[in-house]
């Protein structure tokens, strides 16, 4: 049943190597050919799928596990707190704010549903002055990485004429007086080269009431044009605080100048060695987390009179957790740590010394944090495998912790359980993997898995509650990620011990994993799924390339195949600093090739039943890796499972994704999969 594609062999040589590009065609998304290619994936894909008479169920069930109240971290600003929540099933949360946690009824600030009618309008950052009546707010289109930042006086109600544009992920930090803000923003779109859209970010102060145009460029590097840079204000507003980073490495720089200064900016840690990042001053005193000689990250101390590495003062000292979550409170450090993928929180004094953990339950992941100085409160968002989120405040003069917002709609802590175990990965070492199921599963060797991992970018696969999986494990499903290398849950040391030439390491992490649900009887090959998205959908594609008997259904999310050419498009030369570049490098180039899943599909095989899912505007992992990956599986098939394609129209990488979209996608993929290994 799977569709052929026509080739148009493009060669190149790579260090002496010839490669060959049998669908490079396909890159081009706005030729008459590859949309009439799409249209065809995506009508086979929808009559495959839409076949499946269990679909509407599914959906239905979807739907009702959607269908909750949703609430994130509040935060105080003047006399009112702010908070995001979603009612139920409205495809983006509602910006409200109340005095007080009784108000039944809080006051809408921005709804971006009433924004746009499709629901792809998201809401991406808030940031409010000091006095707390204005807030600038950054709005994204259609998943898009790009935003634009609008300003509000939450006073009146009224936003402010001006809008900025060309930003992705921007900081806004706040001058005293509200006059204005510092922000960062990329060039206008034809003023540079179209690959260089992405490169040549700058810093720039935005006085209130002033056109963009208008706006002081503080600081640019046009000699290294893949520097970002972000500006924090310190706790006194004396000093303007400047981070710069490339791509996505773990890596940053630190200077400073006093806020009335034109002056170049003064190094404070300026060599791009580790990972620096402005927590608070005292006077002249910075405070600031690093993980240069500490791994598991630490607090230093420097004294900006002298600001000498052998001068500074280690504060929280690097511990066998890894400090996660960092805040400070006047005259409190508020930390998050992570052991073994699960997280807790501590209280510090400045000084280093511990005061006390939090107590909160085991086995959560902590998703946000968020401080109120005036009041000393701090307001804790945490959820699991079997409990959406929880927001909890705790004060700190009462040492009282209350719960603020909870949702009785996860799954029933009576009936089904969660368990951490440990498994050998190939080369010896200890890997966790986290285990979700009914607290009475038989280990029949048949019952349904579903096994997710990540395994990059020093991303952390920790405990959190996702509706469509509780409803898989509802259904006798087993719900299973593993904590591969690459990403950081045991720090920067797991993370690099998954990069460059140690990728296949991560594979084996994850195929190991796979065979140890095996190996216990959890499942068997055709009862086992893997999913995995963006750099996880690198990681199940590769897998799958290299061991097609273990598996009896993937989902590959978003994903990057295409391992030679991936630096060529959007922000994907940030990513050289996980994989390497092939194309300038032979070593990394004979990395590469030995596991890029593109060029490694072998033609005879019989693949277990794939789905390949992307967006038309996906604006970070482009949807050419996808369609070339399927384009290849397709034509090397050669047992009777589908190789399927699902192509999203009007969304991006899933950032600000529509609840509507989510449970159409996920009706889609949670179809697939029942049918694929006979759940249904």
């Amino acid at each position: 049943m799977n569709l052929l594609t026509p080739k148009q062999t493009v060669t190149e040589n790579y260090h002496g190597t010839l490669v060959e590009d049998p669908y490079r065609w396909l890159e081009d998304m706005n030729a008459s050919s590859t949309q009439e290619w799409i249209s065809q994936q995506s009508a086979q894909t929808r009559q495959y799928i839409d076949a499946i008479v269990e679909r509407e169920d599914i959906k239905k069930k979807l739907k009702e596990g959607w269908n909750y109240e949703k609430y994130f971290v509040p935060q105080k600003n003047g006399d009112f707190y702010y908070f995001h929540k979603n009612d139920g099933l409205q495809n983006q949360p509602v910006y409200y704010r109340a005095k007080n946690f009784s108000d039944s009824s809080p006051e809408v600030v921005i709804d971006p549903n009433a924004l746009n009618p499709k629901g792809t309008t998201a809401i991406t950052n808030i940031t409010f002055n000091k006095n707390g009546n204005l807030m600038a707010y950054a709005l994204s289109e259609n998943g898009s990485d790009w935003q634009e930042i609008k300003i509000k006086d939450v006073e009146t109600g009224k936003d402010y004429p001006e809008t900025i544009n060309w930003c992705k992920f921007s900081t806004i930090a706040w001058l005293e007086d509200g006059s204005g803000f510092y922000y960062s923003r990329f060039s206008a779109p034809g003023t540079v080269s179209p690959e260089d859209e992405s490169n040549y970010n700058r810093l720039y102060l935005h006085k209130l009431n002033t056109s963009q145009s208008d706006d002081v460029l503080i600081h640019e590097r046009p000699d290294d044009k893949e520097l970002s840079f972000s500006a924090t204000l310190s706790d006194d507003y004396r000093y303007l605080i400047l981070q710069s980073w490339k791509g996505t490495e773990n890596k940053s720089r630190l200077y400073y100048r006093p806020i009335d200064s034109n002056e170049d900016f003064i190094p404070l840690a300026p060599h791009g060695d580790a990972y620096y990042s402005f927590l608070g001053n005292k006077e002249t005193l910075f405070y600031v987390y690093t993980n240069k000689n500490a791994p598991n990250g630490k607090i230093v101390a420097i004294d900006i009179h002298q600001p000498e590495e052998e001068n500074w003062v280690d504060i929280v000292p690097e511990q066998q957790k890894v400090m996660y979550f960092t805040k400070r409170m006047d005259d409190y450090f508020v930390l998050s740590f992570m052991q073994h993928a699960r997280h807790n929180i501590s209280l510090f004094k400045l000084d280093g010394s511990f005061i006390k953990t939090i107590e909160l339950p085991d086995m959560i992941t902590i998703t946000e944090v968020s401080i109120n100085k005036k009041q000393k409160e701090i307001f804790i968002a945490y959820t699991s495998y079997l409990n959406p989120t929880t927001i909890v405040r705790y004060d700190v003069a009462s040492d009282c912790l209350e719960t603020v917002f909870a949702s009785d709609k996860g799954l029933d802590p009576t009936l089904y359980e969660t368990k951490q175990i440990f498994y050998t990965s190939t080369d010896g070492t200890e890997v966790p993997m986290f285990i979700t199921h009914k607290k009475d599963l038989v280990l029949s060797g048949e019952n349904p898995v579903l096994l997710y991992g990540y395994g990059g970018f020093n991303i952390s696969m920790t405990p959190s509650y996702s509706a469509s999986n509780a409803m898989f494990i509802k259904e006798g499903g087993v719900y299973a990620v593993a904590n591969v290398r690459g990403g950081g849950e045991y720090g920067e040391a797991w993370h690099q011990a998954g990069t460059f030439e140690r990728k296949q390491q991560v594979f084996d992490d994850f195929i190991t994993a796979a065979e140890w649900l095996v190996n216990n009887n959890y499942t068997s090959p055709s009862k086992l799924a893997i999913m995995g998205g963006s750099n996880g959908g690198l990681l199940v594609a590769a897998c799958m390339n290299q061991r097609a008997d273990l598996f009896g259904a993937v989902i590959c999310q978003v994903p990057v195949t295409d391992m030679l050419r991936y630096q060529k498009f959007t922000v994907g030369r940030f990513w050289t600093s996980e994989f390497g570049n092939a194309e300038e490098n032979e070593v990394d180039f004979k990395n590469i090739h030995a596991y890029s899943p593109l060029h490694n599909v072998s033609p005879g095989e019989s693949y277990p039943a794939t789905l390949i899912t992307t967006a038309d505007t996906d604006d970070r992992v482009v949807p050419l890796h996808a369609m070339k990956y399927a384009a290849t599986l397709q034509e090397a098939q050669a047992g009777d499972a589908p190789i399927l394609l699902r192509i999203e129209k009007d969304a991006g990488h899933g950032l600000g994704k529509p609840i509507v979209k989510i449970i159409e996608e996920h009706t889609d993929i949670y179809t697939f999969l029942f049918k694929s290994l006979k759940v249904i």
